[in-house]
């Protein structure tokens, strides 16, 4: 891979980390400053809601901080866009599209598939 397209992937990854990283102090600080008092159940509830949709998307987030450090730690190494099943390079299109990626389109579709097979 070009020492361009590496520098234009650590900008992307650090971008995103820093953007999931302050979305997640957000939501921390919010929770803990909350201290309302319901009189309706029906709000108390719709309020609970929303703070486990909001939790599972910041879950979903952090395993996505997870992937972005390993992404970031492969680039250092100079293992980024090499797919770990095959080793072969991924291609530019696909890490674009997915810059955690660790697998090239091929491999990930077959595994894909023998998940599908095994109903994983």
């Amino acid at each position: 891979m070009k020492k361009k397209d590496l520098e234009f992937f650590k900008e992307l990854l650090t971008e995103r980390l820093q953007t999931l990283l302050a979305g997640a102090s957000e939501t921390v600080s919010g929770m803990t400053d909350e201290k309302v008092a319901f009189p309706d159940p029906t709000d108390r509830a719709t309020m609970e809601a929303d703070r486990n949709f909001t939790l599972r998307i910041r879950d979903r987030e952090r395993k996505l901080i997870g992937k972005i450090r390993e992404a970031l730690l492969r680039i250092e190494k100079s293992t980024y866009g090499i797919c770990e099943t095959c080793g072969e390079e991924i291609s530019i299109k696909r890490l674009k599209a997915r810059p955690v990626t660790t697998q090239c389109i091929e491999c990930k579709t077959k595994e894909e598939a023998r998940e599908s097979t095994l109903g994983l």
